[in-house]
């Protein structure tokens, strides 16, 4: 794993550094300054946009008593899409702008489903095809009380 980590810290400078030479190359300085500046400005909008309608989902979700469970990983790819758009390149534009489609986000959630679920020791359950569901019955909140004192011999009250 820390090996992934090194070889992402490495490579994706490297590999910016390249796309920002052959872009820059092929189209100008200017234009290659104007088009990084503009997928950050253009992210930002559509991030504030989808993180808005992911904040609502996941209050009807729970105005429903059921976890927001899918909107809380659209609310993750979505912080990560913001970090990728926000940072300089072509490379981390394109996953940022990749995060930020629906039907793409959804395939990645059951993908990492998925491989949750296989992973040895880990065990979640399920009711139908969304994680963490159970619409079986109603929620209860309570408070305990710790009672002291004999309680076989008091009357009841």
């Amino acid at each position: 794993m820390a090996l992934w980590f090194l070889l992402a810290f490495i490579g994706v400078p490297l590999v910016e550094i390249a796309l920002f030479i052959k872009v820059g190359g092929l189209i100008g300085l200017w234009p290659t300054i104007a088009i990084v500046i503009a997928t950050a400005v253009a992210g930002t909008a559509l991030i504030r946009q989808q993180g808005l309608n992911t904040l609502q989902r996941a209050q009807q979700e729970m105005d429903a008593q059921r976890l927001p469970v899918r909107e809380l990983f659209d609310g993750i790819c979505l912080i990560f899409a913001g970090a990728m758009l926000l940072t300089p390149g072509f490379l981390t534009d394109t996953v940022g702008f990749a995060l930020l489609v629906p039907p793409l986000r959804t395939l990645l959630g059951r993908y990492i489903w998925r491989a949750l679920r296989k992973a040895k020791g880990v065990h979640f359950e399920m009711a139908g095809d969304q994680p963490f569901r159970d619409d079986g019955g109603p929620i209860v909140d309570a408070d305990a009380v710790e009672i002291k004192g004999d309680l076989e011999n008091k009357p009841p009250d």
